[in-house]
């Protein structure tokens, strides 16, 4: 892997813990705290974020007949979440192992932490729920799919694409067939390295 590589992706993770920093500052504008996973307001702060709460009674009445009637259609789509979901978790159990694949952390793609906010109704509340789930699904199934691309497959393509997971730099160049054969297994042994430093919490 070129040095020019390794020096963008260290850019990219000071970017990151500096968007890290800034959302650390916005908490302390909004004035919350988080106790357990559970998010906490002052009390005088909550109190005036409950007078933006839409009963459900005015929710439903304000509601566009379109938004009421794909709703069934929207939560259907839990159905086949439920299924990735137990999937996931039965590919990640039975290979990852095997591979020696270091396991995706659910706790660190699923965050539920909406219902503590006082100015959502309970249909709010659901939706949300829905939105945190299936979007931190999706997230867990992008990592466990590119830690087993990482271990089969560590080969860019020959056209550029959209959105690349974060593995994605550290692949060999399309056509490499060197790089490929004598680093293969150095970038198998990284995913083994996952699990040691999400440990040790860096």
């Amino acid at each position: 892997m070129s040095h020019k590589i390794d020096e963008l992706i260290l850019r990219m993770r000071e970017l990151q813990e500096e968007l890290e920093q800034e959302f650390r500052k916005r908490r302390d504008e909004f004035h919350y705290i988080i106790v357990d996973r559970r998010v906490r307001f002052a009390e005088e702060v909550a109190r005036q974020q409950r007078r933006f709460k839409t009963g459900l009674i005015r929710y439903f009445a304000e509601a566009q007949i379109a938004n009421i009637l794909t709703a069934p259609v929207i939560y259907a789509g839990l159905v086949p979440m439920i299924l990735l979901d137990v999937f996931l978790f039965c590919f990640q159990t039975l290979c990852f192992p095997i591979y020696g694949i270091a396991k995706v952390r659910r706790a660190d793609y699923l965050v539920f932490d909406r219902q503590d906010l006082p100015y959502l109704n309970l249909v709010e509340k659901f939706n949300c729920f829905y939105c945190s789930y299936g979007n931190g699904l999706a997230g867990i199934f992008r990592e466990v799919a590119a830690r087993t691309e990482q271990y089969w497959c560590p080969i860019k393509h020959a056209r550029r694409i959209i959105a690349s997971h974060e593995h994605y730099p550290r692949f060999f160049e399309y056509g490499d067939a060197d790089s490929y054969s004598k680093g293969l297994e150095r970038l198998r042994a990284d995913l083994r390295k996952i699990e040691a430093r999400d440990e040790s919490g860096l």
